[in-house]
C-alpha cells in the first residue's frame, strides 16, 4: 500500500534523479521541463500549489507504507471548480520500482482525493500512445479511454500521440463499491 504526500523541494533531488534522460522527461512532462531538470524548474512549478482551499494543482509523492521510501510523483491539476474537473498529470514511479503495482494505486489514491476531498465530477489524464503499461494501469484504475491527439508532440524528429483518458464521479464509486 502507498500513501500519498505533499511534494516539497525536499523530493526535488530524488525525483531529478529518476530522469535520467530527454525521452523520460518528455514523457513525464510533455515538454513543461528542459532537459536536464533543475531545482529552479521545479521551483517553479511547485508555486501557489497543495492549498486546498485556493490551488488549482496539488503535487504529491507517494510513499511505500511497509518501507518508508519515497516510490513515486503525481499531479493533480487543472482543477475547475466551476465544472468540477480536474487532470491527472506527470505521474512517475522509481524506474527501480516499476512493474510491482505502484502506478494503479497512485492513482486510486489521487482519484480519492479528486472525488472526495475536492468534489470533482471527472478527472481526465493524457497519455502517450505509445505508454502501453501506463495505459494499461490507467485502465485497471477505472479510467475510459475517450479518443486520442494524433501527432501532438514532435520529438527528435518523431511524432508522438495522446491517448485521452478519463472517469467520472459515478463510475469511481461504482469501481470502489
Amino acid at each position: 500500500m502507498i500513501t500519498l504526500e505533499y511534494f516539497s523541494s525536499d523530493d526535488f533531488t530524488q525525483l531529478i534523479e529518476w530522469i535520467k534522460d530527454e525521452e523520460t522527461l518528455m514523457n513525464w512532462s510533455g515538454g513543461l521541463f528542459s532537459f536536464p531538470l533543475k531545482p529552479k524548474s521545479l521551483e517553479w512549478y511547485m508555486e501557489d500549489v497543495n492549498d486546498i482551499s485556493n490551488s488549482e494543482a496539488f503535487v504529491y509523492k507517494a510513499i511505500d507504507d511497509e518501507t518508508g521510501n519515497v516510490i513515486g510523483h503525481i499531479s493533480l491539476g487543472g482543477i475547475s471548480k466551476k465544472n468540477k474537473a480536474g487532470r491527472i498529470t506527470r505521474v512517475l514511479v522509481d524506474p527501480t520500482q516499476q512493474g510491482k503495482g505502484y502506478c494503479r494505486q497512485m492513482v486510486s489514491a489521487v482519484l480519492k482525493i479528486g472525488f472526495n476531498d475536492l468534489h470533482l465530477h471527472r478527472i481526465a489524464l493524457g497519455v502517450y500512445d505509445f505508454n502501453k503499461a501506463a495505459i494499461s494501469c490507467y485502465k485497471k484504475a477505472g479510467l475510459v479511454i475517450e479518443g486520442t491527439n494524433r501527432d501532438c508532440l514532435l520529438f527528435k524528429g518523431q511524432w508522438w500521440s495522446l491517448t485521452e483518458m478519463s472517469i467520472l464521479e459515478e463510475e469511481w464509486r461504482d469501481e470502489a463499491e
